[in-house]
């Protein structure tokens, strides 16, 4: 049985990513903002490998899809405030 947290984190070390606060602030800020049209999975950044684990964790409804949410969220651009 996994029971590893599913946080932001541990997403990004399962992705192969560096994965303290700091280094995913940057990946945030520095990929930030991906275009509505186009799905998380298919951002030009990733490797084949980090694609097929955003699609599978999505299709799936995974333990991860939660996070695949929220990172997909922070990517997109901020909403205007009325």
């Amino acid at each position: 049985m996994d029971t590893t947290p599913h946080n932001l984190s541990t997403l990004f070390e399962q992705l192969g990513l560096p994965s303290d606060t700091v280094a995913i602030e940057n990946f945030i800020r520095g990929h930030r903002p991906l275009d509505l049209k186009t799905p998380l999975q298919q951002a030009p950044w990733w490797t084949p490998a980090q694609a097929k684990f955003l699609t599978q964790a999505i299709e799936e409804d995974s333990d991860w899809a939660e996070r695949v949410d929220e990172l997909d969220a922070l990517l997109r651009p901020m909403p205007e405030a009325t």
